[in-house]
């Protein structure tokens, strides 16, 4: 569309412009004022617009979008730190932690020390009178204590709160026999030594067995055994007696009362034996006597 304004148009003659919006008459040199746009084409208008094409353009936003942010983790799904697990070494130190001790107690013999009971291995032999430190844990005949901060196992029955009286090794008199040492013959001297010591500390009993020769298989034929013929309550006092002192007079073994007692097994006490038939064959009247030898220091 051409825009309104002043034309100037020469028309040759008494011609008449006809006008595309309206007619006007026009006569020669007079000039027409057009007030109506004159439709033009595109390229018209293009030409005979003022304004720059850049000013046409939309404005470039050259600022870059921000990058949006990361929706927050819910609390509950954020990764747990995880749960540290016991290492190895803690558990070890843990099963280290020695038992409990809730008190002493004093052994009444010479006594074995197992790792554990019954499957358990021999570790030591305590002697009679040793204190140990008790945790208060049985298992059957079976009683705990600890040595060096370890468990360890022990017979129950071998265990005593007050400490046993030692035997003095003053007490143990080697003078002769007053009611005879005709028993002496043909005994070594652990025999001999058992025989004065039981002379001197019980006078009432005067009736011994000593060497039997015949009688094969038997401590009896070489020299190494000693019947005591006693019984009652006193046969108990002397057993009793000769196993206190079985260091000093080198005393082996003992039999009393269809029992048997030895160094080898000293731990487990008094032992029962099987019935011989009769009182003599089950040492009910005496108490017998072997001896190693020549091991005893009285």
């Amino acid at each position: 569309m051409i825009r309104p304004g002043i034309v100037k148009v020469a028309i040759p003659g008494a011609a008449v412009a006809l006008v595309a919006t309206g007619s006007a008459a026009a006569l020669p040199g007079h000039d027409v004022k057009v007030d109506t746009p004159i439709a033009s084409s595109p390229l018209q208008l293009a030409r005979d617009a003022a304004t720059s094409r850049d000013a046409l353009r939309p404005p470039l936003n050259l600022k870059q979008s921000p990058k949006p942010a990361a929706s927050p983790t819910a609390k509950h799904l954020k990764k747990q730190a995880p749960i540290p697990k016991p290492t190895a070494a803690k558990t070890r130190a843990a099963a280290a932690l020695p038992p409990k001790i809730i008190g002493t107690k004093f052994t009444t013999t010479d006594l074995n020390v197992w790792t554990v009971p019954l499957t358990g291995v021999l570790l030591d032999v305590l002697k009679r009178g040793t204190k140990v430190s008790i945790t208060g844990k049985v298992d059957g005949i079976w009683a705990e204590i600890v040595s060096n901060g370890k468990s360890r196992w022990v017979k129950a029955e071998y265990l005593a709160l007050k400490k046993p009286v030692e035997a003095v090794a003053g007490g143990i008199s080697q003078s002769a026999c007053k009611s005879g040492s005709s028993v002496e013959s043909g005994l070594t001297k652990d025999a001999i030594r058992v025989h004065r010591a039981v002379c001197a500390k019980f006078p009432s009993i005067t009736s011994y067995g000593g060497m039997r020769a015949g009688d094969s298989g038997s401590e009896h034929s070489t020299g190494r055994a000693l019947d005591i013929m006693v019984s009652g309550s006193l046969g108990q006092e002397v057993a009793d007696w000769l196993k206190a002192n079985y260091r000093k007079l080198g005393i082996s073994e003992l039999l009393w009362e269809q029992h048997i007692w030895t160094v080898q097994r000293s731990s487990e006490g008094w032992r029962a034996m099987e019935d011989r038939g009769g009182a003599t064959a089950n040492h009910y009247d005496h108490v017998h006597v072997s001896v190693y030898g020549n091991q005893g220091t009285v």
